[in-house]
């Protein structure tokens, strides 16, 4: 058995909370986590993987056991994020890290391997986007109206994205045995969205995501020149992050691992042996 610890840490005055396995000699692998969900979605990876590397899955600011202070004392923007983390890896003395990004997960990714690309040694990416192809229309066009004009008459449909039944869908959505997802996880996002002024946190957060998009060509320049190895596990069945963004990685990485499982946006709820698979064959064969 594997010990998991679980820790909280102070990062420029605020606390944030991270699970760590596995002996911190090894390899790390540092698992970022997406909206709407905490580092409880790795909670069953992380055993599997920490035999052999360093795990470190945090909550981002916001999230989880991390702290939420309201916007007007934290500007919710993903270079935020991106700088809670990288403060936070630098306080565990994380030099180099294979990197799991997940949703919300991958822009703080992009941004870390643009800053400081030499500290990236792989990236796992399970709907993780990089790719304008990755986006699902139909999830995605009320979120890209409010990033666009913020106000009354986009809010209600971002809105729309907090409610249970939405989270719910995330997790549910796209998988043909449903009574393999656990309602733990659906629960427990839902539980976060709904803490008193995490609406505020979220809408700031969407607002932002317009400036993830400039990222991509130079992410998609960063894959080409650092020729970093790439796993890209998704569910085939996704309607938010669609296999298109997973397949697209190949463009700028030929060798790039594509796996489309039959789930769909939390795969790892429901397919964790097979991603865990995956994973292990993948990072054996790039980092050791």
């Amino acid at each position: 058995m594997v010990s998991v610890h679980h820790r909280t840490t102070n990062i420029d005055g605020m606390e944030v909370f991270y699970r760590e396995a596995g002996p911190t000699g090894a390899p790390a692998v540092v698992l970022l986590h997406g909206f709407p969900s905490s580092s409880f979605m790795f909670r069953e990876l992380i055993p599997p993987l920490a035999d052999r590397y360093h795990v470190i899955a945090s909550d981002h600011i916001g999230y989880g056991s991390s702290a939420a202070p309201p916007p007007d004392k934290f500007p919710y923007t993903f270079d935020a994020l991106t700088d809670v983390t990288a403060k936070l890896l630098d306080h565990l003395k994380v030099k180099k890290y294979a990197v799991y990004m997940h949703d919300y997960g991958a822009p703080i990714t992009l941004r870390l391997a643009l800053r400081q690309p030499d500290r990236i040694t792989a990236i796992i990416s399970q709907s993780g986007n990089a790719y304008m192809d990755g986006f699902g229309e139909k999830f995605w066009a009320p979120l890209f109206a409010y990033a666009k004009d913020p106000g009354p008459q986009t809010e209600p449909g971002v809105k729309q994205v907090l409610q249970p039944e939405t989270t719910r869908w995330q997790f549910y959505h796209g998988v043909p045995d449903p009574t393999l997802v656990s309602p733990d996880g659906w629960q427990h996002a839902q539980d976060i969205i709904d803490r008193p002024g995490n609406d505020q946190i979220q809408l700031k957060l969407f607002e932002d995501y317009k400036t993830n998009l400039p990222l991509y060509p130079k992410a998609q320049q960063y894959f080409r020149d650092s020729k970093v190895p790439v796993l890209a596990v998704w569910g085939r069945n996704d309607e938010i992050f669609i296999p298109a963004g997973a397949t697209a990685f190949q463009r700028d990485l030929p060798d790039a691992e594509v796996h489309l499982l039959d789930a769909g946006h939390f795969a790892l709820e429901s397919h964790l042996d097979a991603i865990a698979g995956y994973v292990r064959g993948f990072l054996g064969r790039t980092v050791g």
